[in-house]
Protein backbone atom coordinates (compact mmCIF):
# COMPACT_ATOMS: atom_id res chain seq x y z
CA UNK A 1 0.00 0.00 0.00
CA UNK A 2 1.33 3.46 -0.81
CA UNK A 3 1.43 5.99 2.04
CA UNK A 4 -1.15 8.76 2.03
CA UNK A 5 0.40 11.99 0.71
CA UNK A 6 -2.37 13.83 2.57
CA UNK A 7 -1.54 12.34 5.97
CA UNK A 8 2.12 11.32 5.76
CA UNK A 9 3.28 14.62 7.26
CA UNK A 10 1.00 14.28 10.31
CA UNK A 11 3.88 13.26 12.67
CA UNK A 12 5.71 16.49 11.76
CA UNK A 13 2.55 18.53 12.41
CA UNK A 14 2.09 16.82 15.76
CA UNK A 15 5.68 17.57 16.71
CA UNK A 16 5.25 21.22 15.71
CA UNK A 17 2.15 21.49 17.89
CA UNK A 18 3.99 19.99 20.85
CA UNK A 19 6.52 22.80 20.49
CA UNK A 20 3.66 25.30 20.75
CA UNK A 21 3.35 26.15 17.06
CA UNK A 22 -0.10 26.89 15.68
CA UNK A 23 -0.62 24.76 12.52
CA UNK A 24 -3.18 25.78 9.90
CA UNK A 25 -4.38 22.56 8.27
CA UNK A 26 -4.87 23.09 4.55
CA UNK A 27 -3.65 19.56 3.80
CA UNK A 28 -6.94 17.70 4.22
CA UNK A 29 -10.55 18.20 3.14
CA UNK A 30 -12.03 18.46 6.63
CA UNK A 31 -14.51 21.36 6.53
CA UNK A 32 -14.89 23.61 9.56
CA UNK A 33 -18.53 24.33 8.66
CA UNK A 34 -20.76 22.84 11.34
CA UNK A 35 -22.68 19.66 10.61
CA UNK A 36 -26.37 20.70 10.31
CA UNK A 37 -28.19 20.37 13.64
CA UNK A 38 -31.14 18.34 12.21
CA UNK A 39 -28.68 15.63 11.14
CA UNK A 40 -27.12 15.37 14.59
CA UNK A 41 -30.49 15.60 16.33
CA UNK A 42 -31.87 12.73 14.26
CA UNK A 43 -29.15 10.48 15.66
CA UNK A 44 -29.46 11.79 19.21
CA UNK A 45 -33.21 11.25 19.37
CA UNK A 46 -33.59 8.05 17.35
CA UNK A 47 -35.56 5.50 19.38
CA UNK A 48 -34.29 1.93 19.27
CA UNK A 49 -33.77 -0.94 21.70
CA UNK A 50 -31.13 -2.88 19.71
CA UNK A 51 -28.45 -1.48 17.42
CA UNK A 52 -29.05 -4.01 14.65
CA UNK A 53 -27.36 -4.82 11.38
CA UNK A 54 -29.00 -3.03 8.52
CA UNK A 55 -29.68 -4.64 5.16
CA UNK A 56 -26.34 -5.18 3.40
CA UNK A 57 -27.43 -2.69 0.73
CA UNK A 58 -28.41 -0.20 3.43
CA UNK A 59 -31.74 0.50 5.09
CA UNK A 60 -34.53 0.58 2.54
CA UNK A 61 -35.87 3.75 4.15
CA UNK A 62 -32.54 5.49 3.55
CA UNK A 63 -32.25 4.26 -0.02
CA UNK A 64 -35.75 5.57 -0.73
CA UNK A 65 -34.75 8.95 0.74
CA UNK A 66 -31.71 8.93 -1.54
CA UNK A 67 -34.05 8.51 -4.51
CA UNK A 68 -35.63 11.81 -3.42
CA UNK A 69 -32.22 13.47 -3.14
CA UNK A 70 -31.02 12.32 -6.56
CA UNK A 71 -34.32 13.36 -8.10
CA UNK A 72 -33.61 16.91 -6.95
CA UNK A 73 -30.32 16.91 -8.92
CA UNK A 74 -31.88 15.44 -12.04
CA UNK A 75 -30.81 11.83 -11.58
CA UNK A 76 -33.56 9.24 -12.11
CA UNK A 77 -32.68 6.18 -10.03
CA UNK A 78 -34.59 3.44 -8.19
CA UNK A 79 -33.94 2.56 -4.56
CA UNK A 80 -32.85 -0.96 -5.52
CA UNK A 81 -30.19 0.51 -7.82
CA UNK A 82 -28.41 2.05 -4.80
CA UNK A 83 -26.06 0.22 -2.44
CA UNK A 84 -25.14 2.16 0.69
CA UNK A 85 -21.43 1.95 1.52
CA UNK A 86 -19.05 2.71 4.35
CA UNK A 87 -18.01 6.10 3.03
CA UNK A 88 -17.39 6.96 -0.59
CA UNK A 89 -14.13 5.04 -0.21
CA UNK A 90 -15.90 1.70 -0.03
CA UNK A 91 -18.03 2.60 -3.05
CA UNK A 92 -14.86 3.20 -5.09
CA UNK A 93 -13.27 -0.02 -3.86
CA UNK A 94 -16.45 -2.05 -4.52
CA UNK A 95 -16.66 -0.63 -8.05
CA UNK A 96 -13.09 -1.65 -8.81
CA UNK A 97 -13.50 -5.11 -7.29
CA UNK A 98 -16.82 -5.81 -9.01
CA UNK A 99 -15.94 -4.52 -12.48
CA UNK A 100 -12.23 -5.32 -12.86
CA UNK A 101 -10.18 -8.46 -12.38
CA UNK A 102 -6.64 -8.56 -10.97
CA UNK A 103 -4.26 -7.19 -13.58
CA UNK A 104 -6.90 -5.10 -15.36
CA UNK A 105 -6.33 -1.40 -15.92
CA UNK A 106 -8.24 1.76 -15.02
CA UNK A 107 -7.44 5.07 -16.75
CA UNK A 108 -7.52 8.14 -14.49
CA UNK A 109 -6.72 11.76 -15.44
CA UNK A 110 -3.92 12.98 -13.17
CA UNK A 111 -3.48 14.58 -10.74
CA UNK A 112 -6.09 12.45 -9.01
CA UNK A 113 -7.36 11.70 -5.50
CA UNK A 114 -4.38 9.93 -3.97
CA UNK A 115 -6.37 7.12 -2.36
CA UNK A 116 -7.38 5.83 -5.79
CA UNK A 117 -3.87 4.36 -5.79
CA UNK A 118 -4.54 2.54 -2.53
CA UNK A 119 -7.91 1.19 -3.67
CA UNK A 120 -6.29 -0.05 -6.89
CA UNK A 121 -3.63 -1.89 -4.90
CA UNK A 122 -6.35 -3.52 -2.77
CA UNK A 123 -8.23 -4.60 -5.89
CA UNK A 124 -5.10 -5.76 -7.75
CA UNK A 125 -5.77 -3.16 -10.46
CA UNK A 126 -3.24 -1.09 -12.40
CA UNK A 127 -3.78 2.69 -12.58
CA UNK A 128 -2.91 4.19 -15.96
CA UNK A 129 -2.58 8.00 -15.57
CA UNK A 130 -3.37 10.52 -18.31
CA UNK A 131 -1.70 13.82 -17.46
CA UNK A 132 -3.59 17.11 -17.32
CA UNK A 133 -1.71 20.37 -17.05
CA UNK A 134 -1.88 23.16 -14.48
CA UNK A 135 -1.54 25.77 -17.25
CA UNK A 136 -4.81 24.58 -18.80
CA UNK A 137 -6.45 24.64 -15.36
CA UNK A 138 -6.35 20.80 -15.42
CA UNK A 139 -8.91 20.50 -18.22
CA UNK A 140 -9.66 17.01 -19.56
CA UNK A 141 -6.66 15.76 -21.59
CA UNK A 142 -7.19 15.32 -25.35
CA UNK A 143 -9.20 12.38 -26.65
CA UNK A 144 -6.08 11.00 -28.35
CA UNK A 145 -4.39 10.63 -24.95
CA UNK A 146 -7.13 8.27 -23.78
CA UNK A 147 -7.21 6.32 -27.04
CA UNK A 148 -3.44 5.81 -26.91
CA UNK A 149 -3.60 4.49 -23.33
CA UNK A 150 -6.25 1.83 -23.96
CA UNK A 151 -5.01 -1.76 -24.03
CA UNK A 152 -6.79 -5.15 -23.98
CA UNK A 153 -6.60 -4.99 -20.15
CA UNK A 154 -8.30 -1.57 -19.90
CA UNK A 155 -11.71 -1.96 -18.29
CA UNK A 156 -12.64 1.47 -16.89
CA UNK A 157 -12.10 5.22 -16.79
CA UNK A 158 -12.36 6.93 -13.40
CA UNK A 159 -13.21 10.60 -13.00
CA UNK A 160 -13.86 12.86 -10.01
CA UNK A 161 -16.21 15.75 -10.85
CA UNK A 162 -15.70 18.40 -9.51
CA UNK A 163 -12.15 17.18 -9.16
CA UNK A 164 -10.13 16.45 -6.09
CA UNK A 165 -7.31 17.65 -5.96
CA UNK A 166 -7.58 20.26 -8.74
CA UNK A 167 -11.07 21.69 -8.22
CA UNK A 168 -11.64 21.43 -11.98
CA UNK A 169 -15.31 21.19 -13.02
CA UNK A 170 -15.75 18.98 -16.07
CA UNK A 171 -18.18 20.31 -18.64
CA UNK A 172 -21.08 18.48 -20.25
CA UNK A 173 -19.01 18.23 -23.44
CA UNK A 174 -16.08 16.65 -21.58
CA UNK A 175 -18.41 14.15 -19.87
CA UNK A 176 -19.94 13.25 -23.24
CA UNK A 177 -16.42 12.69 -24.61
CA UNK A 178 -15.68 10.23 -21.83
CA UNK A 179 -19.00 8.49 -22.43
CA UNK A 180 -18.20 8.07 -26.12
CA UNK A 181 -14.81 6.53 -25.28
CA UNK A 182 -16.44 4.15 -22.79
CA UNK A 183 -19.05 3.04 -25.32
CA UNK A 184 -16.58 2.68 -28.18
CA UNK A 185 -14.19 0.51 -26.16
CA UNK A 186 -16.74 -1.26 -23.92
CA UNK A 187 -15.37 0.35 -20.74
CA UNK A 188 -17.00 1.32 -17.47
CA UNK A 189 -17.14 5.01 -16.59
CA UNK A 190 -16.65 5.43 -12.83
CA UNK A 191 -17.79 8.85 -11.59
CA UNK A 192 -16.84 10.09 -8.11
CA UNK A 193 -19.27 12.94 -7.35
CA UNK A 194 -18.49 13.75 -3.73
CA UNK A 195 -18.40 17.51 -4.38
CA UNK A 196 -21.49 17.82 -6.60
CA UNK A 197 -23.01 20.72 -4.64
CA UNK A 198 -19.91 22.90 -4.77
CA UNK A 199 -19.74 24.28 -8.32
CA UNK A 200 -18.89 27.96 -8.84
CA UNK A 201 -18.29 28.59 -12.53
CA UNK A 202 -20.69 26.22 -14.27
CA UNK A 203 -23.28 23.49 -13.93
CA UNK A 204 -22.53 20.02 -12.62
CA UNK A 205 -23.03 17.17 -15.09
CA UNK A 206 -23.50 13.83 -13.38
CA UNK A 207 -22.44 10.72 -15.25
CA UNK A 208 -26.00 9.51 -14.70
CA UNK A 209 -27.26 12.52 -16.68
CA UNK A 210 -25.63 11.01 -19.77
CA UNK A 211 -27.94 9.13 -22.12
CA UNK A 212 -27.43 5.74 -23.74
CA UNK A 213 -24.77 4.35 -21.42
CA UNK A 214 -26.71 2.89 -18.50
CA UNK A 215 -24.74 -0.38 -18.46
CA UNK A 216 -21.42 1.46 -18.48
CA UNK A 217 -21.86 4.04 -15.68
CA UNK A 218 -21.06 3.53 -12.00
CA UNK A 219 -21.55 6.53 -9.69
CA UNK A 220 -19.77 6.76 -6.33
CA UNK A 221 -20.96 9.24 -3.73
CA UNK A 222 -20.72 10.28 -0.06
CA UNK A 223 -22.33 12.57 2.51
CA UNK A 224 -18.91 13.49 3.96
CA UNK A 225 -18.24 16.78 2.21
CA UNK A 226 -21.82 17.64 1.26
CA UNK A 227 -23.04 17.91 4.85
CA UNK A 228 -19.70 18.32 6.64
CA UNK A 229 -20.14 14.80 8.02
CA UNK A 230 -16.79 13.17 7.20
CA UNK A 231 -16.80 11.04 10.36
CA UNK A 232 -20.16 9.47 9.56
CA UNK A 233 -18.52 7.19 6.98
CA UNK A 234 -21.55 6.77 4.77
CA UNK A 235 -21.57 6.73 0.98
CA UNK A 236 -23.35 5.08 -1.92
CA UNK A 237 -22.77 3.24 -5.17
CA UNK A 238 -25.37 3.77 -7.90
CA UNK A 239 -25.76 2.01 -11.23
CA UNK A 240 -28.53 0.88 -13.56
CA UNK A 241 -26.47 -2.19 -14.46
CA UNK A 242 -28.09 -5.10 -12.64
CA UNK A 243 -25.15 -7.45 -13.19
CA UNK A 244 -22.81 -4.97 -11.49
CA UNK A 245 -25.29 -4.48 -8.64
CA UNK A 246 -25.42 -8.24 -8.10
CA UNK A 247 -21.63 -8.42 -7.98
CA UNK A 248 -21.27 -5.42 -5.64
CA UNK A 249 -23.89 -6.95 -3.38
CA UNK A 250 -21.60 -9.92 -2.72
CA UNK A 251 -18.93 -7.56 -1.38
CA UNK A 252 -21.57 -5.66 0.60
CA UNK A 253 -22.77 -8.89 2.21
CA UNK A 254 -19.20 -9.89 3.04
CA UNK A 255 -18.79 -6.75 5.16
CA UNK A 256 -22.33 -7.27 6.56
CA UNK A 257 -23.76 -3.75 6.66
CA UNK A 258 -22.94 -0.04 6.48
CA UNK A 259 -22.95 2.13 9.65
CA UNK A 260 -26.40 2.46 11.21
CA UNK A 261 -26.09 5.85 12.90
CA UNK A 262 -24.82 7.50 9.73
CA UNK A 263 -27.76 6.12 7.73
CA UNK A 264 -30.08 7.82 10.22
CA UNK A 265 -28.09 11.02 9.72
CA UNK A 266 -28.22 10.60 5.96
CA UNK A 267 -32.01 10.25 5.96
CA UNK A 268 -32.37 13.46 7.94
CA UNK A 269 -29.99 15.25 5.59
CA UNK A 270 -32.29 14.75 2.61
CA UNK A 271 -34.96 16.77 4.44
CA UNK A 272 -32.76 19.84 4.86
CA UNK A 273 -34.19 22.93 3.12
CA UNK A 274 -33.47 23.09 -0.60
CA UNK A 275 -31.55 26.35 -0.06
CA UNK A 276 -29.17 24.77 2.49
CA UNK A 277 -26.36 24.54 -0.06
CA UNK A 278 -26.73 28.17 -1.16
CA UNK A 279 -25.05 29.38 2.03
CA UNK A 280 -22.29 26.76 2.13
CA UNK A 281 -21.56 27.16 -1.58
CA UNK A 282 -21.28 30.94 -1.21
CA UNK A 283 -18.95 30.53 1.76
CA UNK A 284 -16.65 28.16 -0.11
CA UNK A 285 -16.65 30.41 -3.16
CA UNK A 286 -15.60 33.40 -1.07
CA UNK A 287 -12.83 31.31 0.47
CA UNK A 288 -11.75 30.21 -2.99
CA UNK A 289 -11.60 33.79 -4.19
CA UNK A 290 -9.49 34.79 -1.20
CA UNK A 291 -6.95 31.97 -1.45
CA UNK A 292 -6.56 32.13 -5.25
CA UNK A 293 -6.05 35.89 -5.14
CA UNK A 294 -3.49 35.67 -2.34
CA UNK A 295 -1.58 32.85 -4.04
CA UNK A 296 -1.38 34.58 -7.40
CA UNK A 297 -0.06 37.76 -5.77
CA UNK A 298 2.91 35.86 -4.28
CA UNK A 299 6.06 36.13 -6.45
CA UNK A 300 6.59 33.02 -8.57
CA UNK A 301 3.32 31.33 -7.55
CA UNK A 302 0.68 30.25 -10.07
CA UNK A 303 -2.79 28.98 -9.13
CA UNK A 304 -5.59 28.38 -11.66
CA UNK A 305 -9.10 29.31 -10.52
CA UNK A 306 -10.90 26.08 -9.56
CA UNK A 307 -14.49 25.70 -10.75
CA UNK A 308 -15.67 23.47 -7.92
CA UNK A 309 -14.98 21.39 -4.79
CA UNK A 310 -12.88 23.14 -2.13
CA UNK A 311 -9.33 22.54 -3.32
CA UNK A 312 -6.78 24.55 -5.25
CA UNK A 313 -3.55 23.38 -6.84
CA UNK A 314 -0.67 25.83 -6.90
CA UNK A 315 2.75 25.83 -8.49
CA UNK A 316 5.40 27.16 -6.10
CA UNK A 317 8.89 28.54 -6.80
CA UNK A 318 10.63 25.80 -4.78
CA UNK A 319 12.94 22.90 -5.62
CA UNK A 320 10.68 20.15 -4.26
CA UNK A 321 7.34 20.54 -2.50
CA UNK A 322 7.75 17.29 -0.52
CA UNK A 323 10.82 18.81 1.09
CA UNK A 324 9.21 22.25 1.38
CA UNK A 325 6.05 20.96 3.10
CA UNK A 326 8.12 19.05 5.64
CA UNK A 327 10.34 22.12 6.19
CA UNK A 328 7.23 24.21 6.89
CA UNK A 329 6.44 21.97 9.86
CA UNK A 330 9.95 21.19 11.08
CA UNK A 331 11.85 24.43 10.62
CA UNK A 332 9.56 27.40 9.95
CA UNK A 333 7.28 29.60 12.03
CA UNK A 334 5.82 33.04 11.51
CA UNK A 335 4.53 34.66 14.69
CA UNK A 336 4.36 31.18 16.25
CA UNK A 337 2.36 29.78 13.34
CA UNK A 338 2.85 27.66 10.23
CA UNK A 339 0.78 26.01 7.52
CA UNK A 340 0.37 22.38 6.51
CA UNK A 341 -0.03 21.64 2.80
CA UNK A 342 -0.28 18.45 0.74
CA UNK A 343 2.63 17.91 -1.68
CA UNK A 344 1.23 17.24 -5.14
CA UNK A 345 3.59 14.41 -6.08
CA UNK A 346 1.29 11.98 -4.29
CA UNK A 347 -1.62 12.98 -6.54
CA UNK A 348 0.23 11.92 -9.70
CA UNK A 349 0.68 8.41 -11.00
CA UNK A 350 3.56 9.38 -13.28
CA UNK A 351 6.85 9.42 -11.33
CA UNK A 352 8.49 12.83 -11.08
CA UNK A 353 5.40 14.94 -11.72
CA UNK A 354 3.96 17.43 -9.23
CA UNK A 355 7.29 18.21 -7.57
CA UNK A 356 6.65 21.96 -7.72
CA UNK A 357 2.93 21.80 -6.90
CA UNK A 358 0.84 21.60 -3.73
CA UNK A 359 -2.82 21.07 -2.99
CA UNK A 360 -4.52 23.49 -0.60
CA UNK A 361 -7.92 22.73 0.94
CA UNK A 362 -9.77 25.96 1.64
CA UNK A 363 -11.77 24.44 4.48
CA UNK A 364 -10.94 27.05 7.15
CA UNK A 365 -12.72 30.33 7.81
CA UNK A 366 -11.41 33.34 5.92
CA UNK A 367 -9.61 34.85 8.91
CA UNK A 368 -7.59 31.65 9.39
CA UNK A 369 -7.08 31.31 5.64
CA UNK A 370 -5.58 34.81 5.56
CA UNK A 371 -3.20 33.95 8.40
CA UNK A 372 -2.26 30.71 6.64
CA UNK A 373 -1.48 32.67 3.46
CA UNK A 374 0.63 35.10 5.51
CA UNK A 375 2.62 32.10 6.76
CA UNK A 376 3.05 30.69 3.25
CA UNK A 377 4.16 34.04 1.83
CA UNK A 378 6.77 34.49 4.55
CA UNK A 379 7.88 30.88 4.18
CA UNK A 380 8.49 31.25 0.46
CA UNK A 381 10.67 34.28 1.18
CA UNK A 382 12.72 32.35 3.77
CA UNK A 383 12.91 28.87 2.20
CA UNK A 384 16.52 27.84 1.37
CA UNK A 385 15.38 25.83 -1.66
CA UNK A 386 13.58 28.69 -3.36
CA UNK A 387 14.14 28.93 -7.12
Amino acid sequence: MPPSPIRKLVPYAEAAKKKGTKVYHLNIGQPDIETPAPILDAVRHFDFKVLEYSHSAGNESYRRKLVEYYGKVGVDIQYNQIIVTTGGSEAILFAMMACLDAGDEVIIPEPFYANYNGFAVEAGVKVVPITSDIRSGFALPPLDSFEAAITPRTKAILLCNPNNPTGYLYSREEMETLKSIALRHNLYLFSDEAYREFCYTGTHTSALHLQGADDRIILMDTISKRYSACGGRIGALLTRNQQVLDSVMKFAQARLSPPSFAQIAGEAAVDLPDNYFDTTRAEYQSRRDLIVSRLNHMPGVYCPNPGGAFYAMAELPVDDTDTFCQWLLESFTHQGQTVMLAPASGFYGTPGLGRKEVRLAYVLNKADLSKAMDCLEKALEAYPGKI
